[in-house]
């Protein structure tokens, strides 16, 4: 049987089937009825762990309807955070950079990395060439901080991601796209170069944007976090049979 991944974000539900391993089709929710949007991909398919990673708590009533639609829920969510100790990282971390990491650290064994996710947040993560997780830092994504200036000052407007930004800006609205993406670039290049050994992994949603921008050698791998969270599947089923 396959096991069903599920990533609750800030903003979207990210979804995939996988066999062992190896990821499936995958799937992406943006709204408010998430729960009824996993049952309606278990309708035809009762998957045999289903991993369950979200930003905040799931309700008693909801782990309940979950746990009919498989064989094994593994729930990581704020509530139950025991399981990143047993990966060697800390409490605090969210799961979505915790399977991140161990997705990072299964693919490039013997090898330092620098793991950038481009989402609602923008989070930094490190690990040595031992696998140890020597910290990370969290800072505003990309779109949020277009939403902040338009937010918090009293004239900008709220302008989207630019296919070609400006170098310099030429107008308000070049300006503004011109400084966020410089911004965030220049961020990058300073994070790169704290650890210039390691093997840089950008995931998320702008990952491909930010990385044809940057100088340096950069692995895009998409679907990192569900990559990590079938690896804990796997693992949880080994332990299990035992």
């Amino acid at each position: 049987m396959s096991n069903l991944l599920i990533e609750i974000g800030n903003t979207a539900l990210k979804a995939a089937w996988a066999q062992g391993t190896t990821l499936g089709k995958t799937f992406r929710y943006q709204g408010e009825k998430y729960i009824d949007f996993i049952l309606s991909l278990t309708q035809r398919e009762k998957p045999s762990v289903m991993v369950v990673s979200s930003v905040y708590p799931l309700s008693a009533q909801e782990i309940e309807q979950l746990e009919k639609e498989c064989e094994k829920l593994l729930l990581l969510d704020p509530d139950h955070r025991e399981k990143l100790l047993s990966y060697g990282l800390p409490a605090y971390l969210s799961y979505d950079r915790a399977a991140a990491i161990v997705a990072a650290r299964h693919l490039f064994q013997g090898k330092g990395c620098t793991i950038v996710d481009f989402g609602t947040t923008l989070s930094i993560d490190f690990t040595s060439e031992e696998g140890l997780y020597t910290g990370g830092n969290i800072s505003l994504g990309f779109r949020t901080r277009f939403k902040a200036l338009s937010r918090y000052s009293r004239s900008l407007p709220l302008v989207d991601s630019p296919e070609n930004p400006e170098t310099v800006g030429l107008s308000e609205k070049g300006s503004i796209e011109s400084g966020v993406v410089s911004g965030i670039i220049f961020e990058m290049e300073g994070y790169l170069n704290l650890h210039p050994q390691n093997v840089v992994v950008f995931t998320g949603g702008d990952a491909n944007y930010f990385a044809k921008r940057m100088k340096s050698s950069i692995f895009v791998i998409c679907n990192l976090v569900l990559m990590g969270l079938a690896l804990m599947a796997e693992e949880y089923v080994r332990k299990n049979e035992k």
